[in-house]
């Protein structure tokens, strides 16, 4: 009996300080309002909509000191819709984020489905990751700014901070047996933040997109003849590129600090290259070929009041161009945002866009306003509005 006392004794003590070297949390976030949007298909629609400016969500999150400065880590992360309860990202159960790694002095490598570098890098500093949602979003996030798309079979380091700079890089294998290139993804990225200084650039590079990118989530059009249903969605703005090969994208951006005031600018090169690749996509009517480029530029200003009080304004003007006249496009971009906190955890806030559309878009028809992640219109104009609360746990 002394013998199995003093054994429990000794087990109990283990457990007490292995549960002292580890910890995990649950969080999460309830983001819900009503919307309204001027053009919806050519009729106006009043609607709830759940994550606007941030996607709702829980998740756990949790790391293990292994001593000697390493630790291992994890995040398990789910969307979800308020108003009906389903799942979000396809109806993925950790469709946000899932992913383990270790952690040191050296960095972090992390594995499972996570956030690319452009996102990482430069994402943060756009308007619609700090106030506007995706509605401040540049047109169909083509260059996933907005962090629409994540990456499936991920392996990821990121450096620790060295004098504010920070960098690093993602790899995410294709899986295709005798073909290491096909849907392979690979991004890397540096960052910049001391003092009232924020900078960021990083590079992405998608080989056949429509699959490994925008079809990562969990509904995936379904092949016929051989060819991969489109995954590209209903905008306009990108969905007749889904035939590409690579999607390309090159971002920069920066913002400084004057007091209560942040101004920001951003850029991203957005490229669609070797369309008309039915391996990767459904191929355009018109049979176009070649590529399709799509740059943004973006400046945005943010005034804090008060600690509880911020006011936001966004200017985004975007041009396209592709093979024969296809993708002839401007799209000129307006968002105001207003965001009162209420308590540490509780906000409400109010955003409102404006979009002008001009040339000819994807499709190669006369271009409509499309705002991100909305029903595009079916004019060259379109306003939306939102009125919200977000609650934090």
């Amino acid at each position: 009996m002394w013998k199995l006392s003093v054994a429990c004794a000794v087990l109990c003590s283990v457990s007490s300080v292995a549960h002292s070297q580890s910890n995990v949390l649950l969080y999460g976030i309830i983001d819900e309002g009503v919307q309204f949007n001027s053009n919806a298909g050519g009729n106006r629609q009043y609607y709830l909509a759940s994550g606007e400016l941030n996607g709702s969500r829980w998740g756990v999150r949790g790391s293990e000191d292994l001593g000697s400065g390493l630790k291992a880590l994890f995040v398990l992360e789910n969307g979800f819709d308020v108003n009906t309860g389903k799942l979000g990202q396809g109806g993925l159960e950790f469709g946000r984020r899932a992913y383990v790694g270790l952690s040191s002095g050296l960095g972090t490598v992390t594995l499972g489905r996570q956030y690319d570098s452009v996102v990482d890098f430069v994402g943060l500093l756009e308007a619609g990751d700090q106030w506007a949602g995706y509605l401040g979003a540049h047109p169909a996030d083509n260059d996933n700014f907005n962090n629409t798309n994540r990456v499936n079979n991920a392996v990821k380091y990121t450096s620790r901070s060295l004098g504010g700079f920070t960098f690093g890089g993602m790899y995410s294998l294709g899986g295709i047996a005798g073909d290491t290139t096909r849907n392979q993804i690979w991004s890397f990225g540096a960052g910049y933040a001391n003092g009232p200084l924020v900078l960021g650039a990083a590079y992405l590079n998608v080989r056949n997109p429509n699959v490994s990118f925008y079809g990562s989530g969990g509904t995936v059009a379904p092949t016929t003849g051989g060819v991969p249903g489109s995954n590209f969605g209903s905008s306009p703005v990108i969905s007749g590129y889904a035939s590409a090969r690579t999607l390309q994208v090159i971002g920069a951006g920066a913002a400084y600090t004057f007091g209560a005031s942040t101004f920001g600018a951003l850029y991203s090169n957005t490229r669609f290259k070797g369309l008309g690749d039915a391996s990767s996509g459904p191929v355009s009517a018109r049979g176009i070929s070649g590529s399709a480029t799509l740059n943004n530029v973006e400046v945005n200003f943010k005034y804090q009041f008060t600690p509880a009080l911020l006011v936001g304004a966004e200017y985004v003007y975007t041009k396209g161009s592709g093979p024969d006249g296809v993708g002839d496009v401007s799209y000129h971009q307006g968002a105001l945002g207003i965001d009162y906190f209420l308590s540490k955890r509780t906000d409400i806030y109010a955003v409102a866009a404006f979009q002008k559309a001009s040339g000819t878009d994807s499709s190669g028809k006369p271009a409509v306003a499309s705002l991100s992640q909305i029903t595009p219109s079916s004019t060259d104009r379109q306003t939306a509005l939102r009125l919200a609360i977000r609650h934090k746990f």
